[in-house]
């Protein structure tokens, strides 16, 4: 199942949002075009504006403010990489250098701020008190989020349930955020509305928790990054805490000492011991688990070719292998 197959019944709306991404770029300042340019077309899935489309198109919104609230979310997502790849120190992303790493830290922070600020501008232009109230809660969530990670870096001690509570703020409030948004501009029940984000967030966890498997499983040329990047950077991720858990005392040891001194000395082992305990299969099971809550949760809505297409992009999303 290809993204392009996924895409096909959005793709006019598709080009709609590449062109007012375009045209909110703008800045008469040259390196906030160039900085942003960068990173919004360094290639990506663009899975959350397409998430804006297809939820409002299957709750029946036959608008155009669906394309501006898609580049919304695009954007606050483009903020967070840009703030994201400065704290982690990173230097690859998709396979291109990050822009932390092409342009300096400051560039990339200021950056991320203008993107935040104008994409607060374009929310304000739709005239919906009740999409704004979404977006800005997301986006303080999504900002405790990336505190609680980084006081989750180096902690071995970090449960399951601390781990999903940086998932479902960091990364899958926005997918429950861009779902919602397709609901109130559908004018769907305020019910239906909650079951949208649901379903919203529990693609979202899904998605991450993929991402933690490709990090001890992916070929780098296909995601884009180096195999064990969280773990050089501390992070206890599920299939690290899945050792801990269940691995042998040495298989724990070993995995706790590469959490709180970080670094890549330890990778091969650590790796060895993922995958000698079945922690990358434990988590895609998880991660099916969290597919099948995310679909229960479109039960509500008509059918229509928008609404089979989230049920398979939730297919999708477990099934990748970048």
């Amino acid at each position: 199942m290809s993204v392009q197959h996924l895409y096909a019944p959005i793709a006019e709306d598709m080009k709609a949002v590449d062109a007012v991404i375009r045209q909110r770029l703008y800045s008469d300042v040259v390196l906030i075009r160039q900085v942003a340019e960068y990173i919004i077309n360094s290639g990506g899935k663009r899975l959350r504006p397409a998430l804006v489309l297809m939820t409002a198109r299957a709750a029946g919104y036959e608008g155009t403010h669906h394309h501006e609230l898609a580049a919304v979310v695009e954007f606050i997502h483009t903020a967070t990489l840009l703030h994201d790849d400065v704290v982690d120190e990173s230097e690859l992303r998709r396979g291109a250098q990050t822009a932390n790493a092409m342009f300096g830290n400051a560039a990339s922070v200021l950056v991320g701020d203008f993107l935040y600020s104008r994409a607060f501008q374009m929310m304000v232009s739709v005239g919906s008190m009740r999409i704004m109230e979404v977006l800005a809660d997301a986006t303080n969530v999504i900002a405790e989020g990336e505190v609680l990670q980084l006081l989750n870096c180096h902690d071995a001690d970090v449960g399951v349930e601390d781990y999903l509570r940086v998932i479902r703020y960091k990364t899958a409030k926005l997918f429950e955020a861009a779902a919602r948004l397709g609901g109130i501009l559908g004018g769907v029940p305020r019910d239906v509305e909650e079951r949208m984000g649901d379903f919203g967030m529990h693609l979202g966890t899904a998605f991450q928790l993929i991402d933690d498997v490709l990090d001890y499983s992916g070929a780098e040329v296909a995601t884009g990054k180096h195999l064990g990047d969280d773990l050089a950077e501390g992070k206890p991720t599920l299939p690290l805490i899945h050792v801990m858990q269940h691995g042998s005392d040495a298989q724990a040891a070993l995995v706790r000492k590469a959490i709180e001194e970080g670094g890549r000395d330890d990778f091969a082992a650590v790796h060895q011991a993922i995958l000698d305990t079945g922690a990358l299969e434990a988590t895609r099971a998880f991660a099916r688990q969290e597919i099948d809550l995310a679909k229960a949760a479109l039960s509500e809505l008509p059918a229509s070719l928008f609404k089979d297409r989230l049920l398979e992009l939730s297919d999708f999303a477990v099934g990748r292998d970048h």
